[in-house]
């Protein structure tokens, strides 16, 4: 009975390392292996293996969920075809060489929750289609050379915990969108080029905890509205524009203490100034 038990479980497990993901998917897998020119991966996939033992492709009842190729020297341009994984959760392509424009079509990427294409080579602007992806909670596209403006529609990502975009050119206001994210945790936008202001709305975001801002090119009242956010742990919103008075309390929570950049392009270190009613900091 034990020897039949023994056999039964082989075949079981047989069948199940026999299983396979669909042509059309397979075919999307080879497309970004010839693309990012696998051959010279750290780590490769033996193409006449299953999918299911190619390095860092993950499935769940035949589908392809997720697929993490992190810092594994993938150079060239993504493939639209990669938006055909549709049971996609994750795609992780962190630290690698791709180049190109980021691909409109990853907007077919439905179920997709988290997608990181950070510290790459990527140009050209945010495609507004990524904001179709509902179910995203983490948008990472940090350390490339996007440009253009964060599109007006990021705010339709009701699900976002993390959007970490910073060292790239993005340019133009904070869209207004973004402050009703009401699930955002993390929002990295420094080091690019935001102009204008920072919205008092930014009081909605109740659930953030880390906000850098830093070097951008945002100017006028920094909003009182920050101190609302009683989550908030870590705050940089310094080597910008900023003028007029703010608390002490954010003037302490600030990294480099609201450090900003004056008219004549000097950095300049806001003094705190103690008021009756409240303390103030105020541009020397």
């Amino acid at each position: 009975m034990k020897n039949l038990f023994t056999i039964v479980l082989t075949v079981l497990t047989s069948f199940s390392m026999m299983a396979e993901v669909s042509t059309s998917d397979k075919k999307v897998l080879l497309r970004l292996y010839k693309a990012t020119h696998g051959e010279n991966w750290k780590t490769k996939w033996n193409l006449s293996s299953p999918v299911s033992t190619w390095y860092g492709v993950k499935l769940s009842d035949d589908k392809i969920i997720s697929v993490n190729l992190s810092d594994n020297n993938l150079e060239g341009e993504l493939p639209n075809e990669i938006g055909n994984l549709v049971s996609l959760q994750e795609l992780n392509l962190h630290k690698n060489a791709l180049s190109g424009k980021i691909p409109s079509t990853l907007a077919g990427l439905k179920k997709l929750k988290v997608l990181d294409l950070s510290f790459n080579k990527l140009v050209g602007s945010i495609p507004s289609s990524l904001c179709q992806m509902k179910n995203l909670t983490k948008l990472e596209l940090y350390m490339n050379r996007l440009s253009g403006q964060l599109p007006s529609q990021i705010g339709d990502l009701q699900q976002l915990e993390t959007l970490s975009l910073f060292n790239n050119d993005i340019e133009g206001q904070i869209p207004s969108s973004l402050y009703e994210i009401k699930s955002l945790k993390i929002l990295l936008l420094n080091s690019n080029k935001f102009n204008g202001r920072l919205s008092m709305d930014v009081a909605n975001l109740k659930k953030l905890e880390n906000l850098s801002l830093f070097e951008n090119n945002l100017e006028g009242q920094i909003p009182f509205d920050l101190e609302k956010l009683k989550n908030l742990k870590e705050m940089n919103i310094s080597y910008n524009m900023f003028s007029g008075l703010v608390s002490r309390d954010l003037a302490v929570l600030d990294t480099l203490n609201l450090t900003m950049i004056n008219d004549k392009g000097v950095a300049v270190l806001m003094d705190v100034a103690m008021e009756v009613e409240r303390p103030l900091v105020s541009e020397d």
